[in-house]
């Protein structure tokens, strides 16, 4: 019906394009679909094509019956009419509502979405912060439509999508309608935000509203489509009769524009259905290009500076760039974020720009500093973060050598009613909510002080706050200081994982068997235009801080009682009503969150709605910085006890930011102690480190580390640590590799004798273990049918001496060597257990093993986090029930379970690891050198070790490669080693290859293999790691085929190589 439609209404329209907007292949079918696709278009003569670029919506004129004649016109096709239902305000194309600067693109993608408008629902799918949201607002002002938003969220049911219950003053419980049904009876436009987020059960209820325009209520009323409602008035029906037997009409101008993310195919999560395709007529909305965006930035905040145009190049960069952590990275300068920097750099500009420039530069809104806070790369990963800083380095953006000099000119002063932070000013605000402003003790630190300088310019262009940190670093006392210094008031809410959509914006009680709704903090900040200060956002999930989105972007939300939130600018266009309520012109939000990821692990709120936000990180402060601090709050404690506090705390965050420790030490521990001896100065110091690191003291390799680092700066810890300190890993020897040349002959392979002494033979042919020599089995000579290390240092023949064997003698050798080679397998899987041989592999490593193992059970434990369970007869009292539980329901309490899998849901498939080591006779040759197979049987030790008990989420198989074969399984994926014994068995299998195997190199072919074999493997996510010593130079093997064998089966296969040797130009290949 709909590609009729929209045929009728333009015919211009490519079968294809028509299609399309049908069946939008290339965003929910995997590449490999595509030509399926196409290879059946082309078989019907059906090709892309005929939209003619560059058509806009030119002219709109309001007609009778709710209707409005739109003309879009192309440069191939002229001018076309259609009719599309309008909400009767006359609007022009010169006087639109509000300001929006259109480019090509956007005007061709207004005219195409217009069309579908006409004759159907409506669905965008595009990245976050390409402009949905705008377009959409467009579209209704140029139809004098108004828009009834609904931010969709995760447990959102299909009640909340059409009615909910609630109680008159007088206790009678009654069905309040929700946006949607309103936006049916009154004509407006209903915009879902987040389609994608809200179950496919959820979605469902929508079937028959859009099918049939009919959809039958809780509350037993009606709703019928126009044309059927008009037939039963010319049957004779009236329109009060119809009411009485609760039959209702649908406006004709309803329409339903639904707002989308592209699914996620890797991750599984392909929310476009089959059911989900036929219920919209679907438009992609793709992120604008650097000229549209460049366009747009002139039009609104005009010239563009030297700084902002090397940051609209970086953007370009990394949205085009094939490597993917670039692109992940681009994703973060979307254009909503572009237009807030732009906005910000015309205000106060980091340099002059033009004949018009402002008096006063603001050299640390810099190029740099705006892409530092904007991708909060202070908390990026190590891989990402030196991606972002070569990008930087590419175009020439460096820090300015004088951001020292700068932090100390910045200053806080206050007078004549004003207060001014560093250059940036502004006039003390008025309020009677004096009680509400935070007065707090605080001692300006120039590093914060920057920082609130920051703070305040994005606070008065407009922009809502985010704060990301690490625990302790005074996130709560910055946003108060600056509070405290504007006179602000504030409202305060804390989340937490319990957090719902209800509870964030309304408290809900019970008096006298009434339901009644207490404003939450935010709307009552909303009320009365206080500043809202949100803490441990990331707590909630992010399918109930999503909610936030149209009250930061649009000033717009939807309350849980049916009141809804408006901007202070439309209060002119809005009859007066208790229904709504005006946001207040200076209502602000400042939000604070823990930094994304390790250690803290909660919901990436910056990845979820950090565009929305104006992002700033907050660290530590610098030495510098700490020291002025702690002398404000300990004057009396000696400067060299807070020098070496200061010291050993900087080394225990930088343990915390890799990994190695848990918690993140901050400042609040630094001063907790200061403080203390300042109060009590004869406190012993190891006693009182004691108390405020107690919690270490459990964890014997944290404990080592803490100790550690102490002893190193010279704090005392007997008190601390007494008779608890591990043991400190093996120390190794370093061997020296000589050179020679022997000039003797061989005469046959042979074991040799063994010297009980263990002295050093070097260059003769009778003790095994010898080096430099012949026929014996040693390091570094010829003729010897197998390697042996008796620990003495090595004497190294040269490959040509080497090479001159006589061919009998080597294979005399090789013989030899199979034997002893199948011998020694058997005694392996014969012998006994020995716990000091594992324990010399396993030992070195436990730290890692620990580090590994708190992560992955941090990501097992949030793939496993409970969920609401609603509709229970038993737990907690759900507040969104409480009418229910008032008529008398009994499944009204909701409880904390495990989220159940949906009937028909597939597995989730576990992630594949291939680990590929080298066990090649150069591993065993120059172990001794540098220990390099030891440290690869360590770190084999490492993935045994961590990877137990997590064989549902990671599969992992270890094979080998060396001079002899590409392929040589060590571990099965089903069967990983379940004990030390099988892990020993593995790593002395390792060893035996690499003693006994023949020189070569199967690195290349080893890497395509692993590659092929897990890219046919059913997975969520596939990662190859290579191991190899290999002299690439010596094999022939050029850098450009060991990238093309590990890039031959991306993005499906991630591999990586590690290279380990010890020639310089092979390490800087």
């Amino acid at each position: 019906m709909f590609h009729l439609a929209l045929k009728g209404n333009n015919k211009s329209l490519n079968t294809f394009d028509i299609i399309y907007r049908l069946y939008p292949y290339r965003s929910f079918l995997p590449k490999e679909s595509f030509e399926t696709v196409n290879t059946l278009l082309k078989s019907l003569n059906i090709s892309e094509g005929g939209i003619p670029a560059g058509q806009e919506v030119t002219n709109v004129l309001s007609e009778a019956d709710s209707m409005a004649r739109v003309t879009i016109s192309s440069a191939r096709l002229g001018a076309v009419d259609i009719l599309v239902p309008s909400g009767g305000r006359k609007y022009s194309l010169d006087n639109p509502m509000g300001r929006f600067v259109g480019t090509g693109y956007q005007r061709n993608l207004l005219a195409e979405v217009m069309q579908s408008f006409a004759v159907g629902d409506v669905c965008l799918v595009g990245p976050k912060g390409c402009g949905k949201s705008a377009l959409v607002l467009e579209l209704c002002n140029l139809l004098g439509q108004s828009a009834e938003s609904m931010v969709l969220y995760q447990d959102m049911t299909g009640r909340d999508l059409i009615q909910q219950r609630t109680t008159k003053l007088n206790g009678d419980t009654i069905w309040r309608d929700s946006a949607l049904l309103r936006a049916a009876l009154s004509g407006h436009v209903a915009v879902l935000d987040g389609i994608h987020r809200i179950h496919s059960s959820t979605v469902s209820i929508l079937h028959r509203l859009v099918h049939d325009r009919e959809l039958q209520l809780y509350d037993g009323r009606r709703l019928v489509g126009h044309e059927r409602y008009d037939n039963l008035l010319a049957m004779g029906a009236t329109p009060e009769s119809l009411e009485a037997k609760g039959v209702l009409r649908i406006h004709p101008s309803f329409r339903i524009v639904a707002l989308a993310e592209p699914p996620i195919l890797d991750a599984g999560a392909n929310w476009l259905s089959p059911e989900m395709l036929s219920l919209f007529i679907f438009h992609e909305v793709r992120n604008l290009s650097q000229k549209e965006e460049i366009h747009i930035i002139n039009s609104l905040y005009g010239e563009i500076g030297p700084s902002l145009e090397k940051i609209l190049n970086v953007a370009q960069f990394l949205r085009d760039s094939k490597d993917p952590i670039m692109r992940s990275l681009g994703g973060t300068l979307s254009t909503r974020q572009l237009l807030r920097i732009a906005h910000r750099m015309s205000v106060y500009p980091p340099e002059k720009v033009g004949i018009f420039a402002k008096p006063v530069e603001h050299p640390l809104n810099s190029a740099y500093e705006t892409i530092q806070r904007t991708f909060l790369a202070k908390f990026l990963p190590a891989l990402p973060r030196a991606t972002l800083e070569n990008v930087l380095d590419r175009f020439k953006i460096h820090p300015r050598l004088d951001t020292e000099g700068l932090m100390e000119k910045s200053g806080i002063e206050v007078e004549n009613g004003k207060v001014k932070i560093g250059k940036t000013e502004t006039e003390i605000y008025r309020t009677d909510a004096v009680t509400k402003v935070p007065d707090i003790l605080f001692y300006d630190v120039p590093q914060h002080v920057v920082l609130m300088e920051h703070l305040l310019q994005d606070f008065l262009i407009g922009n809502h706050l985010l704060l990301v940190g690490n625990q302790g670093v005074g996130k709560n006392k910055i946003a108060d200081r600056l509070l405290q210094l504007m006179n602000r008031p504030r409202e305060y809410i804390q989340l937490h994982r319990d957090t719902t959509v209800q509870t964030l914006t309304l408290q809900p009680a019970i008096k006298d068997g009434i339901v009644t709704y207490e404003d939450s903090p935010l709307v009552k900040a909303v009320k009365n235009g206080h500043v809202l200060v949100v803490d441990e956002a990331d707590k909630a999930p992010t399918h109930v801080t999503c909610i936030l989105k149209t009250l930061v972007e649009n000033g717009e939300m939807i309350l849980s009682d049916g009141r809804k939130i408006l901007p202070a600018a439309m209060a002119r266009d809005q009859p007066v009503s208790d229904d709504v309520i005006y946001a207040h012109r200076d209502f602000r939000m400042i939000v604070l969150a823990n930094r994304p990821g390790f250690p803290f692990l909660g919901n990436d709120f910056f990845a979820a709605l950090g565009d929305l936000f104006s992002c700033h990180s907050v660290d530590n402060p610098s030495t510098e910085s700490e020291i002025f601090l702690l002398q404000q709050y300990g004057p009396d404690v000696p400067r060299n006890v807070l020098d070496t506090l200061v010291r050993a705390f900087a080394e225990l965050r930088s343990m915390a930011d890799i990994g190695q420790l848990s918690y993140p030490y901050s400042t609040r521990e630094v001063v907790n102690i200061v403080r203390h001896l300042q109060k009590f100065p004869q406190e012993d110091m190891s006693e009182l480190i004691g108390n405020v690191l107690d919690f270490d003291r459990y964890s014997p390799e944290a404990l080592e580390l803490v100790t550690n680092v102490l002893q190193k700066h010279g704090l005392p810890i007997e008190g601390y640590a007494r008779h608890e300190m591990a043991a400190l890993r093996k120390k190794r020897e370093i061997q020296l590799t000589v050179q020679s040349k022997s000039g003797k002959d061989v005469s046959g392979p042979k074991h040799g004798k063994i010297d009980k002494d263990n002295k050093p033979h070097v260059g003769g042919n009778i003790w095994a273990g010898g080096s430099g020599g012949r026929d014996t089995a040693g390091l570094g000579g010829k003729g010897g049918p197998y390697r042996l290390d008796s620990g003495n240092p090595v004497h190294q023949l040269s490959d040509e001496e080497k090479d001159d064997i006589p061919d009998e003698v080597k294979k005399a050798a090789r013989e030899m060597n199979r034997r002893a080679f199948e011998e020694r397998l058997r005694e392996i899987k014969m012998s006994t257990y020995d716990h000091t041989v594992y324990e010399q592999f396993s030992q070195p490593v436990q730290k890692q093993v620990q580090e590994l193992r708190v992560i992955l059970n941090a990501l097992q434990a949030k793939s496993k986090e409970r969920h609401w369970q609603k509709h229970q007869t038993t737990g907690e009292l759900d507040d969104t029930k409480l009418v229910e539980g008032i008529t008398g329901e009994r499944n009204i309490y909701r409880r904390r379970a495990e989220q159940e899998p949906e009937p028909g849901q597939p597995q989730e498939k576990p992630k594949r690891l291939k680990l590929v080591v080298d066990v090649s006779g150069s591993m065993y040759r120059f172990n001794g050198y540098d220990g390099r197979l030891d440290r690869e049987m360590e770190a084999v030790v490492l993935v045994m070790e961590a990877f137990e008990g997590f064989a549902h989420k990671v599969e992992y198989d270890i094979v080998g490669h060396s001079g002899e074969t590409y392929f040589i399984p060590f571990v099965d994926p089903k069967k990983p080693p379940r004990d030390d014994r099988v892990r020993l068995e593995t790593i002395k299998m390792m060893h035996a290859h690499a003693q006994y195997c023949w020189s070569g190199d199967h690195t290349l072919l080893a890497t395509n293999h692993a590659v092929d074999q897990l890219a046919q493997e059913e997975c969520d996510e596939a990662i190859v790691v290579v191991l190899s010593d290999a002299n690439l130079q010596r094999y022939g093997i050029s850098p450009a085929k060991v990238a093309q064998a590990l890039q031959k089966r991306e993005p499906k296969v991630q591999a990586y190589v590690i290279f380990i040797g010890s020639i310089g130009e092979e390490a800087e290949m």
